[in-house]
């Protein structure tokens, strides 16, 4: 490089400029890290939207053929939509539209404003009655902050009152975006009419209701407009309680009634219930507090936690707040925990320089890293990256290789000053002879990070700050070993050094240089052999373990149990109360709260959110530590396997990454809803034959029991009964219906008319039910219709507009998914050849998952490949050349390999990224041996002479930095998140380490064809 392009040299020009933006990106870096938000998982978007509508009264059949499938084939004209996966059940329908995981986030709000659109313009072509359709674009919001209110000797009125209050006081505070309530049971007025009084009395039901309707209307009176004011006119007569409805008068052939004479009227609660929320076993009430975008979580934690302490001390005797989620707690603690393995690395890092360098060279290294750092945290800031798993991670990773460059720029000034040289003139050298090798080192590893940091997919939005922090560091630490490095030598190192043997033993370097020589003498052997463990490593690539994401390290357990899909929330609340006594007095368990009729709410991101459902409950239970967490897990798993044999259960702990759910699934699709169910049982027998599954079972596939009532409609016209009446009867007796609403303080409280207990509590009792006519009698209603028992489906699931079931089950322990798919893929592959058209069985689940990953990764790989070479030929300008660099990167799988199947750690996402990117690692150190060679042989080396002296004069340098890049992992392997890509990296960068220093110096005198020197014949 020129001396005009020398910017050692301008440094060392403008000292004072220099120091003073050293002291002011330090401060800068301060002051950032201070404002960086906190939080314990990378931002990523669900990109999923729920539109739900409901038709009361439709069957499963009409509400596909009338609603979803209107609703389904109108979204598929959605940008960027992936799939629809719809779930209907009768009078219900709700659709997932899922966007391509390619979808940028900043989109997304577009795409579900398109959704809006387009089912509006469709909203007059559904049947009369639809309510809807709604929409939930805020599937992904996440309650960070959970609280559970339980009350003694307080109603759920009451203590739903207090809650209300201390949400409207929590709503005030700056970060939090919305609060939710749950598990909270809507009041209810229940007009209970006996059928048999009113037919004996000659009234009509509907006329009643009518009546009471009417009275309980909000019609406006008018405004009489005089000649100074307004006068606001108000009819009174509306309801206020249950009182007003008992007094309620109606006249009857010349008679007056109360209400109370002819039904009962009480207060209640939702009956069924309303999905139900306990703690630790006790009713309550939850309070869910998700933060606004951006926000600091940590600040959240303090000001929620203030305004808490106050507001406690003002709630009654009997009132007990429990904090059951406290994600600012959980992101504190692990940002503690990666902070710490920072400073860690840190440690290490400046260990190897200083054991290496010398004390003062060391210093010089070590003063470089808070300068990277604290450039690195402002651009963060500017970023908007907060610390979280994989930022924080990532600087980890980026710590072994920034020291890289101050490294290489203080060792090549150490050896000018032993030269002779002065140290500006020693800092000036170090940039011209390593600062466009370091430049094209440091941007060759930027580029193996790539596809992480472009892969358009879930994951690769989860680990996007992989690429963003470590490119920015090693940017940055290349200016810092450019421009302040220089500086920070000419004042620590001292002005002339003696010139004496490298730190390392000279028999260490006498044992390196005897290895290299006869390894180019027999360049074929060490070609050949390299080879041979290159391939050995592929094919035992095979054993080693897939994975797509681990399980978090976080304690909680939780514990899915479902029923058979026609069990009511009762039969739910049964199991769930039999399953928590599992957990009374057990000493590994703190605490544990139960969802009934739903899967708990998303009180941390990667939650895989399941649907209400009656037949569904999920508890989640928080144990003491990891080590409790699994002892809790195999006692419960051996408890229910014994004790709840008709109840499919999971228990799991939480996921990383983006939510999968059960990890063994696969689909089965097709028209005629009874035909995959019949091929889902094929499939699920086959899944069977395989050990390692356990708890097979589908997300739907037996029918329910129904009554029919057949109406005769020829008798039925004779009495002037029409089918709707005779359904609103059926209704009002089996359910109820909803006639009014009472406005209670700031609740609205549903009034329903219904039957006594005795005549709705029985399905037998629809035989004998009454049905008034026009007239005012009453007929049974066997003289009008037929009552039979039938069967049809509960619910039916479809994805792209075909019926789906998803055949799913858990693995045993250690087993990947991937292992078990891909020892079932023949007899799978047998079973679909066999299928008729139009059906067909695809791999879901975590395997599914990972590929469309890998496949977001895979697409990104030709332009990195593209760039790398762009950037290093620019530098070598030599395609021979080149292909010598480029050589050695495949043979870092030797390396990975071996230290995954050592350290027995799967190939997970995380880890197949790391091995992406020590390709550029390993290039970046071939880079600078070539250049090297070619720079001896510039200065008049015979070549095979170039190639040892190159080789040896590189030797420290490569071992240093790649032994810094290692050791700096070390905090870092023990982890359930970073480990497996800890080790690939160390394992990979070790072995091609030592492959550059051996093999490449073989592999340049073979492939140049170069002879041995004889002055070099001693060795």
């Amino acid at each position: 490089m020129s001396d005009s392009l020398n910017l050692s040299d301008w440094a060392l020009r403008h000292r004072a400029l220099v120091w003073f933006f050293m002291v002011l990106i330090i401060a800068a870096g301060l002051f950032s890290y201070k404002r960086l938000g906190r939080n314990e998982d990378p931002a990523f978007t669900v990109k999923t939207m729920v539109v739900q509508a409901a038709w009361p009264g439709a069957t499963v059949d009409e509400m596909i053929k009338q609603v979803t499938d209107r609703i389904e084939k109108k979204l598929q004209e959605t940008p960027d939509l992936d799939f629809t996966r719809s779930y209907t059940t009768a009078g219900v329908t709700t659709v997932f539209v899922n966007l391509l995981g390619s979808t940028r986030s900043k989109d997304v709000p577009d795409r579900w404003y398109q959704v809006r659109k387009k089912i509006g313009d469709i909203r007059g072509t559904f049947p009369a009655g639809v309510i809807g359709p709604g929409f939930n674009d805020e599937f992904g919001d996440t309650y960070g902050i959970l609280y559970a209110f339980t009350a003694d000797g307080f109603t759920p009125r009451q203590l739903r009152d207090y809650v209300e209050g201390v949400r409207s006081k929590l709503l005030e505070i700056h970060d939090v975006s919305k609060i939710d309530i749950f598990g909270a049971q809507d009041e209810k007025i229940y007009v209970e009419f006996s059928a048999r009084r009113l037919a004996g009395l000659k009234l009509d039901r509907q006329a009643l209701l009518a009546a009471l309707q009417a009275q309980n209307a909000v019609t406006p009176a008018g405004v009489v407009q005089g000649t100074d004011e307004r006068i606001l006119v108000q009819v009174t007569g509306r309801f206020r309680s249950e009182e007003d409805l008992r007094r309620v008068n109606f006249v009857v052939d010349g008679r007056i009634f109360r209400l109370s004479d002819i039904a009962t009227v009480k207060r209640g609660y939702s009956d069924p219930p309303q999905p139900l929320f306990r703690y630790n076993g006790t009713p309550a009430i939850g309070l869910g507090i998700a933060m606004r975008s951006g926000g600091d979580v940590l600040a959240l934690g303090r000001s929620v936690e203030e305004a808490m302490t106050k507001i406690t001390a003002n709630l009654p005797v009997g009132i007990e707040p429990r904090l059951v989620a406290d994600q600012p707690r959980v992101v504190e603690s692990a940002v503690d925990d990666f902070m710490e393995a920072l400073w860690e690395a840190i440690a290490i890092v400046l260990g190897v320089s200083f054991l290496s360098l010398g004390l003062r060279a060391g210093a010089v290294v070590a003063c470089s890293i808070p300068l990277v750092l604290a450039a690195v945290f402002v651009a963060m800031e500017i970023g908007g990256i907060d610390l979280q798993r994989v930022s924080l991670g990532a600087l980890i990773i980026a710590l072994g290789l920034l020291v890289d460059d101050a490294m290489i720029t203080v060792e090549m000034m150490v050896t000018k000053l032993e030269e002779g040289l002065d140290s500006a003139r020693a800092a000036t050298f170090a940039y011209t002879s390593t600062a466009f090798p370091m430049l094209t080192g440091t941007l060759v590893t930027v580029v193996g990070f790539m596809p992480i940091g472009f892969a358009k997919s879930a994951a690769g939005e989860y680990t996007f700050s992989i690429f963003t922090v470590v490119a920015i560091a090693l940017l940055v630490s290349w200016a810092v070993a450019v421009i302040f490095a220089p500086l920070l030598g000419v004042a620590i190192l001292p002005a002339t050094m003696k010139h004496k043997t490298h730190s390392e033993p000279e028999a260490i370097m006498r044992r390196f240089r005897s290895l290299l020589l006869w390894a180019m003498r027999a360049r074929w052997i060490t070609i050949g052999a390299t080879l041979a463990l290159l391939v050995l490593s592929a094919l035992a690539l095979r054993f080693v373990p897939q994975q797509f994401f681990p399980a978090s390290d976080r304690p909680e357990l939780l514990v899915d149990l479902t029923l058979s899909r026609s069990a009511s929330i009762y039969a739910s609340d049964r199991t769930a109360s039999r399953f928590v006594a599992l957990l009374k007095g057990d000493s590994d368990v703190d605490h544990w709260t139960t969802y009934v009729g739903q899967g708990a709410v998303r009180f941390y991101l990667p939650l895989d959110v399941q649907l209400p459902n009656d037949f569904f409950s999920q508890t989640v239970v928080v144990t003491k530590s990891l080590d409790a967490r699994e002892r809790v897990r195999a006692r419960l798993e051996k408890a229910l396997t014994d004790n709840f044999p008709e109840v499919v259960s999971r228990i799991s702990p939480l996921e990383l990454g983006p939510p999968v759910g059960w990890p063994l699934q696969y689909r089965v699709r097709g028209p005629d809803p009874q035909k995959v169910s019949d091929i889902a049982y094929r499939v699920a027998g086959l899944v069977a034959t395989d050990r390692r599954t356990q708890s097979i079972n589908f997300d739907w596939i037996e029918p329910m029991r129904m009554l029919r009532i057949r109406v005769n409609q020829d008798q039925a016209r004779l009495l002037g009964i029409s089918s709707q009446a005779l359904a609103q009867s059926v209704n009002i007796v089996v359910t109820g219906v909803t006639m009014t609403q009472i406005r209670d303080d700031i609740y609205l409280v549903d009034t329903n008319a219904r039957a006594g207990a005795e005549d709705r509590l029985s399905a037998s009792t629809v035989k004998t039910l009454e049905i008034p006519l026009p007239n005012g009698k009453a007929v049974p209603l066997l003289q009008v219709a037929a009552v039979e028992y039938g069967l049809d489906w509960p619910l039916i699931w479809r994805r792209d507009r075909l019926a789906t079931i998803t055949v799913r089950a858990d693995l045993t322990q250690g087993v990947q998914p991937a292992t078990v798919i891909a020892a079932l893929k023949t007899k799978m592959a047998e079973l679909s050849a066999g299928l008729p058209q139009g059906y067909q069985v695809a791999v879901g689940g975590t395997v599914e998952e990972s590929a469309k990953s890998q496949a977001s990764v895979a697409a990104v790989l030709p332009v990195a490949g593209l760039l790398m070479l762009i950037i290093l030929m620019i530098q070598l300008q030599s395609v021979s050349r080149l292909f010598l660099v480029l050589s050695v990167a495949p043979f870092g799988l030797i390396g990975v390999v071996l230290a995954l199947l050592v350290a027995h750690k799967p190939l997970g996402f995380v880890a197949l990224l790391g091995v992406m990117a020590l390709v550029g690692m390993i290039v970046r150190n071939s880079v600078i041996l070539v250049d090297q060679i070619e720079t001896e042989i510039a200065h008049g080396r015979s070549r095979w002479s170039a190639v040892i002296e190159a080789t040896s004069h590189r030797f420290r340098p490569i071992l240093l930095t790649a032994t810094a890049a290692i050791l700096g992992m070390i905090p870092i392997a023990p982890t359930v998140f970073w480990g497996p890509m800890a080790y690939a990296i160390m394992g990979g960068l070790a072995v091609a380490t030592a492959l550059t220093l051996v093999f490449l110096p073989a592999l340049y005198v073979a492939w140049f064809r170069i002879p041995e020197d004889p002055s070099q014949a001693s060795g």
